[in-house]
């Protein structure tokens, strides 16, 4: 009888505990990428580490999916949503109906084009995207005819990426951009693209895309054409650091996933903490470093 007392009680401390334990809700754009595997990776361990619960919610590329799945954190009441926006437009009305509920909201990686955001942790985007222009003028001595896949179109992540880009290009007038079209930042997409601009283009020196999927992809197409062509990433996942290693890349600009999920995540526990949520949004840089071979 007493044993029976002992794990009844066991059972309700345990449930007592579990309930006690904040919840944090993570919308990401997708999980069918390895950089946002890795970032919902570090976010778990630092949940798991400061005593939170993590519900996260792969969006699948879709706005609308992702609009209802923070629709669906909202119902269940988590104390803050972190949000990877699959577009930064399309997120608005979401993070005004969090905040309408009082519930604080965090962007990682990509930001939001209005609505109330605590912290945005994020690589600057615009300056790694100027790191792979500054890159690509160095190995082309500043001429060549220049490819730029884009990532999904209204990400923050494709515009900014693409602005600090074509910003390095500027400077370098002999650098022409010969083509530039979205392959929303998928490799069988950055394959097929990339394919298709080379039977369009004779001469291409070099391909920047904007996350390394593309780049992959890319570089696939490249290969199977024979031709002699300097592509370069961004995000450095393990398969493009392994690339820029073999040297199928020329090199890939390094984000840490795992740590933007992480200092999204801890961001999160100190306003659970403390109950102060920032009335501006407060910008977290996460460092950015070149990867080449």
């Amino acid at each position: 009888m007493k044993k029976h007392l002992s794990l009844i009680l066991l059972a309700l401390a345990s449930t007592a505990a579990a309930q006690s334990r904040p919840v944090i809700g993570l919308s990401l754009s997708t999980l069918n990428n390895p950089f946002f595997v890795e970032l919902r990776d570090g976010a778990k361990k630092a949940a798991t580490g400061g005593g939170a619960d993590l519900v996260v919610l792969d969006a699948q590329d879709r706005a609308d999916k992702q609009a209802s799945d923070i629709e669906d954190l909202i119902t269940r009441k988590v104390k803050v949503i972190i949000v990877n926006a699959t577009d930064s437009d399309a997120i608005i009305p979401s993070i005004m109906a969090a905040n309408a509920a009082k519930i604080p909201v965090i962007t990682v990686d990509r930001s939001a084009n209005g609505g109330q955001v605590a912290y945005h942790v994020a690589s600057d985007n615009v300056a790694g995207g100027k790191m792979a222009g500054e890159y690509i003028k160095k190995l082309l001595g500043g001429k060549g005819n220049i490819v730029e896949l884009q990532g999904i179109p209204g990400s923050s992540a494709a515009r900014d990426r693409g602005a600090g880009f074509n910003a390095a290009l500027k400077a370098a007038p002999a650098l022409k951009r010969v083509a530039s079209q979205p392959a929303d930042f998928n490799r069988a997409k950055g394959l097929s693209v990339m394919e298709n601009i080379l039977q369009s283009q004779p001469n291409i020196a070099a391909v920047f895309a904007h996350n390394d999927e593309m780049a992959l992809g890319a570089a696939q197409a490249i290969a199977s054409s024979k031709r002699k062509i300097v592509v370069v990433g961004f995000d450095a996942t393990p398969d493009a650091v392994a690339a820029v290693r073999a040297g199928k890349l020329a090199a890939t600009v390094a984000q840490r996933p795992a740590d933007i999920g992480k200092l999204g995540v801890q961001r999160a526990l100190t306003i659970i903490k403390t109950g102060k949520v920032p009335a501006k949004t407060v910008n977290v840089p996460v460092p950015l470093t070149l990867i080449t071979k």
